[in-house]
């Protein structure tokens, strides 16, 4: 009943070795994650986080602004009389330069008109009167005139006859004095008349003139009245669009009362609100980009009011290039102001740590780990910022919020 029973074996001696070369082997794996966990004050899962690479490039200092499209030149037309309007148009509508828009019928105007044109025709008439006197009066004049002539020639013949006569002792005295004296009234008549001649025709020219300015006068009184006339019906100065009718059809309107608007929209520009804070940093001049539709346009701040409204700055911006096309009053246009451009420098992605580590400190990336660093931060655009001292180019930062970090001074990245 006796069997000898053979003793049990434990491991074989290989696989023991075996199992400690492997232990050992992954021991001396995990000693460099162990001691970077060892070395860490906080562990993050990297996931959660946005990164950053260091780039070297140029930088633009710009302000994104809310901008909309306004027309350069939008007037408002109104009334040039009181009256009763007839519309002829409706707001939205597409109008040529010089199309009537508004009829004003104003009694009052043509009434004035009507009357003024009779005191035209009056003052014509008197000049033209007046006129016919003058020749009338230069033509009895000169027939005086040569009837006075004839007669003092008359009177030197016959004191040359009576001359003759004395020296031949057939005229006494008092003759030869009679003959003298007639050729010496002759000649006092005819150069009376002469002079009286010379002043009619000065009075005559004078009264012409005074008609000529009267009927000068009244002309430019009815053309100042058939201008009224003309505005009545009130026409585009542009080519554009109806913006509003302020006005109904057949309504009553006063002197100087709106009644439509018109757009150029050929003209356009952007109308921006700059935050105050900006403000002190922009000036007109200042380049700009405009987007639409995807595209950047190029324009240039042309004015800025010197007034704060609700903590923004009212600026105008103009295209100084290609106009896009199809641009609609009042179309939003996200708009940036070009504050300045900075060529090669180093610069990041813009994100939440900037203002959370007051834009003086940055976690970079070194072996796995997220390293507090002392930064200096330069220009600052709405994507990206500049870099002036702590980082080199290439280096990775946390561009996120770094508040799980609590602040450690190195912060594990689990991957």
């Amino acid at each position: 009943m006796d069997r000898p029973i053979e003793a049990r074996r434990g491991p074989s001696r290989r696989l023991l070795i075996g199992g400690a070369a492997t232990f050992l082997l992954l021991a001396a794996l995990a000693a460099p994650g162990l001691l970077r966990w060892s070395s860490s004050d906080r562990s993050v899962d990297a996931q959660r986080l946005r990164f950053g690479t260091v780039t070297r490039g140029d930088l633009v200092r710009d302000v994104a602004v809310e901008g909309s499209v306004v027309a350069a030149f939008r007037p408002t037309l109104t009334s040039p009389a009181r009256g009763v309007v007839r519309v002829l148009v409706q707001a939205g509508q597409v109008v040529q330069k010089d199309q009537v828009l508004v009829r004003v019928e104003s009694p009052e105007v043509t009434s004035r008109l009507e009357q003024q044109r009779s005191t035209l025709l009056s003052a014509r008439a008197d000049l033209q009167r007046q006129q016919i006197l003058a020749r009338q009066a230069a033509a009895r004049r000169q027939q005086e005139i040569q009837l006075l002539t004839v007669q003092l020639e008359a009177a030197r013949r016959a004191l040359q006859r009576a001359q003759e006569l004395r020296e031949a002792g057939l005229l006494n005295a008092v003759e030869h004095e009679r003959a003298q004296d007639e050729l010496g009234l002759g000649a006092a008549r005819l150069s009376a008349a002469q002079q009286d001649a010379l002043l009619e025709v000065e009075t005559q020219t004078f009264e012409s003139r005074t008609r000529e300015a009267e009927l000068t006068r009244q002309a430019s009184i009815l053309t100042d009245l058939q201008r009224q006339v003309d505005e009545l019906a009130v026409t585009s100065p542009v080519a554009g669009l109806v913006s509003k009718v302020a006005v109904d059809d057949r309504g009553s309107v006063t002197q100087g009362q709106a009644l439509v608007g018109v757009v150029d929209l050929s003209r356009l520009e952007v109308e921006v609100w700059i935050p105050e804070s900006y403000a002190p940093d922009i000036r007109p001049g200042t380049p700009a980009l405009l987007s639409v539709d995807g595209r950047d346009f190029k324009g240039e701040l042309v004015g800025l009011s010197p007034e704060v409204e609700g903590s923004r700055v009212r600026g105008v911006v103009t295209f100084t290039g290609e106009t896009p096309p199809a641009l609609k009053q009042k179309q939003r246009i996200a708009t940036r102001l070009v504050l300045e451009t900075r060529i090669g420098v180093l610069k990041l992605p813009r994100g939440p740590f900037l203002e959370a580590l007051g834009g003086r400190q940055a976690y970079v990336v070194e072996d796995g780990e997220a390293v507090l660093r002392r930064v200096t931060v330069g220009s600052v655009s709405v994507a990206e910022l500049e870099v002036v001292d702590g980082v080199k180019a290439g280096d990775e930062v946390v561009l996120s919020d770094p508040s799980p970090f609590a602040n450690a001074e190195r912060v594990l990245l689990q991957r």
